[in-house]
């Protein structure tokens, strides 16, 4: 319920005091709350210039008026309000923000978190060595993500400490998993997948501890962990194959010769590949396609020609994969999806690897959309910000003119007919 009196309420609510209070609520929040220093307004109006003139109880004539709060403040408590400038606000309105207050509080609970790294440091075996400085240090400057609370901030700190405590301190063990490792420190396996704030923690600890350079790829972070005898996840991500004929004598190369020989696919984990001796024939062409369905495809018409497939955005072991057989002297021919992203992973695997364009010009994708559109085929709208084609200037104005996205999977037949060798 109001304090202030209806009447006297509407009148102060009116339009000729209402700059008046957003001014003097923008002040009062900004210097903690209190009712000194003074406003300015500028190109009073004739209606402001009169409520301004009875609200003072005084005489104003010209364009600017400058009110010094404090006496705004005893004017309002003498009036028939009867309350000081705080209070009228905040009948007025909403509850006033002592934003200095709110400043100070952000920077005491800021503070609140370093401060509470230092004395994790301090009381860990770590203290005393010459990168745990500079790791505090680095840590300072780059802050915490935007939105995490401070306390999560905290426990995700000391966290860090204690995983770099076990694997740098003076009682470390021998090898572990990450996984391990992670449910040690936070309970769940998954608290040092990469991507999370506190593996990167970890993970600049290890490299300053180590004096090398923070790995900007997922391969470089699997190796920084083996320096402290961690071995990451090497077995759950998999890159799907057909037809790979490496001429090792290893049983692993002999299980894929003969997977190759039955005509079926082979998913290889990152393990496989650490173990694989991927040495193919001079001049092998693999064939890349982006969707599983082709490789199964190929499986089941006995395909004779060698394909990868990315899965989608080629995850790390896929790249692995094709930089092995790129260092054997193989050469890559892509094929993928003819939409935006499609398009940008061509770019990627194209100019990484010097790959052909597999059916992927703008006379492909114009021969595609019109069978489609012929055999009755939904059409499905082309969305996104286009991307130009690094190997075919024509492909993106095509594809914007058409406005249609077309997969891969709608030219299984021409694909499988070129990877059966009968084109």
């Amino acid at each position: 319920m109001s304090k202030l009196p209806a009447a006297t309420k509407d009148w102060l609510a009116g339009p000729g005091l209402t700059r008046l209070w957003e001014a003097a609520r923008k002040r009062l929040e900004s210097n903690g709350v209190q009712a000194a220093g003074s406003l300015r307004l500028t190109s009073v109006n004739a209606q402001e210039r009169n409520d301004l003139s009875l609200l003072l109880s005084k005489p104003l004539t010209g364009a600017t008026v400058t009110v010094h709060l404090d006496a705004l403040d005893t004017r309002l408590r003498a009036s028939a309000a009867g309350l000081g400038l705080r209070e009228v606000l905040e009948e007025l309105g909403q509850p006033l923000t002592d934003r200095r207050a709110v400043r100070a509080g952000i920077a005491a609970r800021r503070e609140h978190v370093w401060s509470s790294l230092t004395s994790a440091l301090d009381a860990s075996p770590l203290a005393g060595q010459e990168w745990t400085g500079q790791w505090y240090d680095l840590l300072r400057r780059s802050g915490v993500p935007r939105g995490l609370p401070p306390e999560t901030a905290i426990r995700t700190l000391q966290q860090a400490v204690q995983v770099l405590t076990a694997l740098l301190g003076p009682e470390r063990g021998g090898t572990r998993g990450r996984g391990e490792i992670a449910a040690m420190a936070t309970g769940s396996a998954h608290g040092l997948d990469d991507g999370t704030w506190l593996a990167r923690l970890v993970q600049r600890g290890i490299a300053l501890a180590h004096s090398t350079e923070f790995p900007g790829d997922a391969a470089g972070r699997r190796a920084l962990w083996r320096l402290v005898s961690v071995t990451p996840d090497e077995v759950s991500s998999t890159v799907l194959t057909y037809g790979l004929r490496p001429v090792g004598g290893g049983w692993r190369e002999q299980a894929l010769r003969q997977r190759a020989d039955h005509h079926a696919e082979a998913h290889l984990t990152s393990r496989d590949l650490h173990n694989l001796q991927l040495q193919l024939p001079a001049g092998t062409v693999i064939h890349i396609c982006e969707n599983p369905r082709v490789v199964e495809a190929a499986a089941d018409a006995a395909c004779v020609h060698a394909l990868v497939c990315t899965s989608g955005s080629a995850a790390t072991v896929v790249l692995t994969l094709l930089d092995a057989l790129a260092a054997t002297g193989c050469r890559f021919a892509y094929h993928g999806d003819f939409d935006w992203p499609g398009i940008a992973l061509a770019n990627r695997i194209i100019r990484r690897y010097g790959a052909q364009p597999w059916r992927m010009g703008a006379e492909d994708y114009e021969h595609l959309a019109a069978s489609s559109q012929a055999a009755g085929i939904p059409q499905l709208p082309l969305d996104g910000e286009p991307v130009r084609a690094a190997w075919d200037q024509h492909l993106a104005p095509t594809m914007t003119a058409l406005g249609v996205a077309l997969h891969e999977e709608l030219t299984l037949d021409l694909l499988v007919d070129e990877l059966s060798g009968r084109t």
